[in-house]
């Protein structure tokens, strides 16, 4: 009988307590129980497993667990959590292995200053005493949870080493010492305990199961918003407006903070006045209704805010949560208190503090507005406050602006002009200094002021194309994207959308389609995206004008590219990098479909460094055979021969629009470059303008040929870092003797090329047909001997050479006299002469060559 009457005590002294509520103090935790719309929280245990608090609490202490930490921010649930456990134990409904709970609050406890035994302590928690108290305590004490709120308001340690632990039952010691004793297990072994506290260093002195509380995520706010609206439609919409505007916020996961936005929206629809659109204009809102409520004229609303902002400078400077009473009346507050409850929230010892730090930042922000001789300059404000506040430079930004201050002006009278241009002044110069550094984190603070500014024209005028020509952006979370959206989305179309290592989440790709959609080239290198990102990213491409998307290094695998290949069907795209992407052949059927859309326009396709292998090659290749395959440029790998039958069947096929391939680096061997040999000699080889193999498989083609068609057209050959230079003998033998072949660029840079094949080049250079206007051949060490047959071929008349590159070739004194000969001889040899001493062993000259030498560059304009 007496459990069961200590349980009806508990459910009236609970569900009976006054309701409290107010706009920005939350809806108090009787009435929330009371209404049984009470929701869940979602916690995050030990083992980073998300699931709702109560639920995780209830699994701990009905197992081996006896005590459990509950730290979350301010407005984040805890007290309400805590509460209905209560009132649910005491229904019958969980936590029936205790046979007594027992709850406090660590303020009102902590206030006593006189020594206490634990029963005197249960007695000051109105708490009826069991009968059976001391058998209970002694033979039992795993039936007794401890139900402790608020660790973070409680003022004295709860550290053992400072205190002499206590186990007897009646012994006087001071609260933070019976508590310590309690927690620690001297006192009352064997006993659980529930602790909630924000964010503290007091809780590092408990051991036990710690639990963060992470509030309300999107699904819970939903129902939130469905239980407070009556009308569904009500309900969705403001649902769908504070996702889109203020759901970028972590605070928004606070149900207090959900209430408070609930609360003013309905005003707001009711008076049919469109909801706001920033966190300045909603706290804009909140102060409006506040300061109507009360019934002030303009003048004493003034001195209210100032009052306020005083308090808010004094608590967030001092670092103080609160201020007493005798604090408070210095800040010249000039009516009773109980007309600000409002806003602040009165302790039982008489301290007062702020019901929401998001207003005691904003009123301050107000206050500087509305009185310089407070609070000073811009610079001087925020210096003053620096550290300790969070979007008092957010609010200040919104509030400088007509839109927003207006509303504020009827009630509280005029913003001080000088205010708001010297505001306005510091942010422009600040801007442009911020925009030429490289510290991304102030660029993120430019743009969220921005953000919150509201003032398109700002926007144009401070990221100008000479302050910022493109955004390249890293590690951004979900705010950094909405104030990136933002400025993107004001001025309209622009050229490059680039963001790296950043991981890109369903909500975040939500907020950038817009600016994804404006961007003609979109760049997500680096990034992990998540697979309920990839359709908003496909649809944003599709709807917008992007022309090139790259997401190479981005390693999504081949199902994400399915869905990303879906969804761009309809996409205008032109070049689609997917280089270091994670992909296998299973993809390229994906891919395949994709470019033999009749819509798609997909022309340049990049996929180095994915395994596809032969197989996914293969289905490539089947997609160049459709007419409406429009790729004119590929890159692939990890090839052999088995797939360039395929590739060589494509080629053929007549429908290939293909004028870039690079293979470099496979391994297709003598047998795949016969059958691209046999394409070449039939003359359907007439697609390619670039064509970049390696250098050995490149020549391998070259030395099939006994004769070339004329549709051969191979304008640039790319042929670097490869130890077969005297293959290259072969090139000049089989193709540059040609009179079809139309080689015009010639980069033979490091090849290890040899003296005969230097003498073979100056013989081409000069035979009235080769076509080469520019030759690269830095870092062959051939010597003077070899260089030689190409200054005679420069003093020819049928040498074409525009460009000549003999860098490194270990050249001496001995050229010197040759190589003024051949250039003063040249008429076509213009652009460029690249042959540094220093990569040589030339030694000091005579003067009257090196001034002729002067001389001649100087009349030709040449670059050495």
């Amino acid at each position: 009988m007496s459990n069961r009457m200590d349980k009806v005590d508990i459910l009236t002294r609970i569900l009976k307590t006054e309701n409290t509520s107010t706009i920005l103090s939350g809806q108090s935790p009787a009435s929330v129980i009371n209404s049984r719309k009470y929701v869940p929280v979602t916690a995050d245990a030990q083992d980073d497993n998300l699931g709702f608090l109560d639920d995780a609490i209830r699994t701990a202490l009905c197992g081996e667990t006896r005590t459990v930490v509950v730290v979350g921010p301010e407005g984040s649930g805890k007290t309400t959590a805590l509460l209905k456990l209560v009132v649910d134990w005491a229904n019958g409904e969980c936590l029936q292995n205790f046979s007594h709970v027992f709850n406090f609050h660590f303020r009102k406890i902590g206030s006593s200053t006189d020594e206490l035994c634990l029963e005197t302590l249960i007695q000051q928690g109105h708490h009826q005493m069991p009968p059976n108290f001391t058998r209970l305590v002694t033979e039992e004490p795993d039936g007794v949870l401890f139900v402790f709120d608020g660790l973070d308001e409680f003022k004295h340690s709860l550290d053992p080493s400072v205190h002499t632990l206590t186990s007897n039952l009646y012994h006087l010691v001071s609260v933070s010492c019976l508590l310590a004793s309690l927690l620690h297990g001297s006192l009352l072994k064997g006993a659980a305990f529930l602790v909630a506290t924000r964010p503290t260093d007091g809780a590092k002195f408990l051991s036990g199961i710690r639990m963060d509380v992470l509030g309300f995520q999107k699904p819970q706010r939903e129902v939130y918003f469905n239980d407070f609206f009556p009308d569904p439609t009500a309900a969705s919409e403001a649902f769908l407006h504070i996702e889109r505007t203020l759901g970028i916020y972590d605070f928004c996961a606070s149900p207090r903070f959900c209430w408070t936005v609930c609360s003013i929206y309905k005003r707001l629809i009711d008076s049919c006045t469109k909801p706001s659109e920033t966190l300045s204009q909603l706290f804009v809102d909140i102060l409006v209704h506040l300061i109507q409520t009360l019934s002030l004229n303009k003048e004493r609303s003034r001195g209210l805010v100032l009052a306020l902002g005083r308090m808010a400078s004094h608590c967030l400077y001092d670092q103080h949560s609160g201020c007493s009473k005798h604090t408070i009346d210095s800040f010249g507050f000039e009516h009773s208190l109980t007309s600000v409850d409002g806003f602040l929230r009165v302790h039982s010892e008489g301290e007062l503090s702020f019901h929401s730090k998001l207003m005691q930042e904003f009123v301050l922000a107000v206050a500087f507005f509305l009185d310089p001789s407070t609070h000073g300059d811009t610079e001087k404000m925020l210096d003053n406050h620096k550290g300790c506040s969070k979007f008092l430079d957010f609010f200040m930004s919104g509030l400088s602006e007509p839109v927003q201050y207006r509303l504020l002006e009827d009630l509280l009278g005029m913003f001080r002009s000088d205010q708001i241009k010297g505001f306005k002044s510091w942010f422009k110069s600040r801007s442009e200094k911020t925009l030429k550094k490289y510290d991304k984190s102030e660029h993120y603070r430019c743009f969220h002021l921005l953000h919150q500014a509201q003032n398109q024209s700002l926007v144009k005028e401070i990221l100008n194309p000479a302050a910022h020509s493109y955004i390249f952006h890293e590690n951004l979370s979900l705010q950094d994207c909405a104030a990136l959206n933002y400025v993107i989305t004001c001025p309209g179309e622009r050229e490059k959308l680039s963001v790296s290592r950043t991981t890109i989440l369903r909500e975040m790709m939500e907020v950038l389609a817009p600016s994804v959609s404006l961007s003609h080239t979109v760049i997500l290198s680096n990034c992990s995206i998540h697979k309920d990102s990839i359709p908003l990213l496909a649809s944003a491409v599709s709807m917008g004008v992007t022309r090139e998307l790259e997401l190479s290094h981005s390693n999504l695998g081949d199902e994400k590219l399915q869905i990303l290949c879906a969804g761009l069907r309809e996409a205008k795209l032109h070049g689609l990098n997917l280089n270091v992407y994670g992909l296998t052949a299973a993809c390229c059927g994906y891919l395949a479909s994709l470019l033999t859309l009749g819509a798609s326009q997909l022309q340049i396709l990049q996929m180095m460094f994915n395994p596809i292998g032969n197989q996914g090659f293969t289905k490539l290749c089947k997609a160049m055979h459709s007419p409406n395959c429009r790729l004119q440029e590929i890159q692939s790998c990890n090839l052999t021969a088995a797939s360039m039958k395929a590739f060589a069947s494509a080629l053929c096929s007549g429908q290939s629009q293909l004028t870039t391939i690079d293979f470099k680096g496979n391994m297709t061997g003598d047998g795949g470059i016969e059958l691209i040999s046999a394409v070449c000699y039939v003359s359907l080889f007439n697609c390619f303008n670039y064509f970049n193999f390696s250098c050995f498989l490149l020549l391998k083609l070259f030395s099939t040929f006994s004769c070339i068609s004329a549709a051969v057209i191979l304008q640039i050959c790319i042929l670097t870092t490869v130890s077969l230079g005297t293959a290259i003998f072969l090139v000049c033998k089989y193709s540059l003797n040609c009179p079809v072949f139309a080689l015009c660029i010639c980069s033979l840079t490091r090849c290890e090329l040899t003296t005969a094949v230097f003498e073979k080049l100056g013989s081409v250079l000069k035979n009235g047909i080769c076509q080469i206007k520019s030759l690269l051949l830095a870092i062959n060490k051939v010597g003077d001997q070899g260089v030689k047959y190409l200054w005679d071929a420069l003093a020819h008349p049928n040498c074409l050479l525009e460009e000549l590159s003999v860098e490194m070739t270990k050249l001496t004194d001995a050229c010197v006299e040759d190589l003024c000969a051949a250039v003063r001889a040249s008429h076509t040899l213009k652009r460029q002469l690249e042959a540094d001493g220093t990569a040589h062993s030339l030694k000091e000259r005579s003067n009257t060559t090196i001034t002729a030498f002067i001389a001649l560059l100087s009349i030709k304009l040449w670059d050495v």
